[in-house]
């Protein structure tokens, strides 16, 4: 899995005034956990850009004035009416132990469903799995393929020995379904029998 690296510096002061003081000079504070006890920092919002805004996953180099550490994202919160970023948790990871992250899912294949008019709806876009983070990969590929139509993919379709799916075994990530066009061809193609009226022509000629 790609890592990014965030530059930042240690703080003292954990207030909401301190907090709010960072916030108004473009920066954000942060909180680093698993570690032992809760490491606070701060860092420039720009730099966080690479993380949030992207539908990738990454894993965290926190560079503290030198210190380094190994992390993921574990929480974030955003102003209600500015979208800015107010506030960050961060949770260190070590290489022999595992974590547990959502992973997006990347389909391939076009379905044999979707080829007979089918739509390809999706349940999940990321898998929550557990694993090494060294092992962990940038996307999880879901082969789509052989689904017909009204068939669904479930998580038990996705196997991996780096990982392990943290979801229950009947959860759905994508199915084809029937669209709306091929409903209201088939409702056009319905046909009389020889020898028998419509049933809106019968009731007219009956009034007749």
């Amino acid at each position: 899995m790609k890592s990014i690296t965030i530059n930042g510096s240690k703080r003292e002061s954990v207030g909401k005034k301190a907090s709010k003081a960072l916030r108004n000079a473009g920066q954000v504070p942060c909180v680093l956990y698993g570690g032992g006890e809760p490491l606070h920092f701060a860092a420039d919002e720009i730099a966080f850009k690479g993380l949030i805004y992207t539908p990738d996953v990454h894993t965290v180099v926190l560079d503290l004035a030198g210190e380094k550490f190994d992390a993921v994202l574990q929480d974030i919160q955003f102003h209600p009416v500015t979208d800015s970023i107010l506030h960050m948790d961060f949770y260190q990871i070590f290489e022999d132990s595992e974590i547990t992250m959502e992973i997006p899912i990347h389909t391939e294949g076009v379905a044999r469903g979707v080829k007979n008019g089918g739509v390809l709806r999706y349940n999940l876009r990321r898998l929550k799995v557990k694993g090494l983070p060294g092992k962990l990969p940038d996307y999880i590929k879901a082969d789509v393929t052989n689904l017909k139509i009204g068939n669904k993919l479930y998580v038990t379709e996705i196997k991996s020995d780096d990982f392990t799916v943290q979801h229950p075994e009947n959860t759905v990530i994508c199915q084809v379904k029937t669209s709306r066009n091929i409903i209201a061809d088939i409702e056009e193609e319905e046909e009389v029998p020889a020898g028998e009226v419509p049933a809106t022509e019968a009731e007219t000629e009956e009034k007749e």
